[in-house]
């Protein structure tokens, strides 16, 4: 069996820039465990895989699951799991469709594990509504969090599906060494974030427990990080950069209980994979 394989840097206007995800269109799901190693053997942030939305998917619980032309099932592993929600795959995911396969809707529908994800074109970029997390004050959070992010300065601490440690300033967040053998440790994916200088928010994300120690630019953070910098700043349109090596940048706004974001792609690579059912 032979699958197209793309390629795709994410919340990026430049090669080698943002987050890069591999994108898997497929007529059929394979098995979970084909798709885990697939993940594993791409070694990438995630490898999206999506389908032809049907009335019976296959690809697990999908809430609100809508039926109808430009609807599609997604699913995103990491080298080591499956998440439920993810950004900047579903990013790439939409402009393989868009700008690759010429997909002549307006608007895609991606049917996940956490919901519908809409997704349109304008502006020159593709922006993507998705679920608003907003995190909770969260004061019992182990000790550990703070020896393992290297002591650096906490102003607080909220969490969702992820803990959001809210630092004083962008300097505090770009400085920060973390000890990913520690974080693993506590079981936690760990949202950074600060003011920004040139931004209203800036971010790092570790995910050492899902097999990604450091995540370049992500999408599914925003959906926490937009209501908490929305609800702090008082500011419903929000810009976004997050502070990896490879760097990232993302347009931003709240709008009840959703989120929209909004970034550009470049495609970097096309290819073949061949394996066995």
């Amino acid at each position: 069996m032979k699958l197209t394989l793309y390629q795709i840097d994410a919340f990026t206007d430049k090669l080698f820039g943002g987050n890069p995800a591999a994108v898997i269109p497929l007529e059929k799901w394979l098995a979970d465990d084909l798709m885990q190693q697939i993940a594993l053997e791409n070694n990438l942030s995630e490898t999206a895989f999506f389908v032809p939305y049907t009335e019976d998917p296959k690809g697990g619980d999908l809430e609100g699951a809508t039926e109808g032309a430009g609807s599609f099932e997604i699913r995103w592993f990491t080298p080591t799991i499956e998440m439920n929600l993810c950004g900047h795959a579903t990013l790439a995911s939409a402009f393989v469709l868009f700008d690759i396969l010429k997909f002549n809707k307006e608007e895609i529908v991606f049917n996940c594990k956490s919901g519908v994800l809409k997704v349109k074109q304008s502006d020159n970029k593709v922006w993507m509504d998705f679920p608003s997390w907003k995190p909770e004050r969260f004061t019992e959070y182990p000790e550990d969090i703070v020896q393992a992010l290297g002591n650096p300065g906490i102003v607080s601490v909220y969490k969702n599906r992820d803990l959001l440690v809210e630092l004083r300033d962008e300097d505090a967040v770009r400085n920060c060494s973390p000890d990913f053998s520690l974080i693993k440790k506590t079981g936690y994916k760990i949202i950074l974030t600060a003011p920004g200088k040139n931004a209203d928010f800036v971010s790092r994300f570790f995910a050492p427990s899902a097999g990604v120690d450091e995540d370049p630019v992500t999408g599914s953070a925003h959906s926490q990080l937009i209501p908490f910098w929305s609800d702090k700043l008082n500011k419903e349109k929000l810009f976004a950069m997050q502070l990896s090596k490879r760097g990232g940048k993302l347009w931003c706004e709240q709008n009840g209980d959703r989120v929209k974001m909004g970034g550009t792609c470049v495609y970097y690579m096309k290819g073949e994979v061949e394996c066995s059912l």
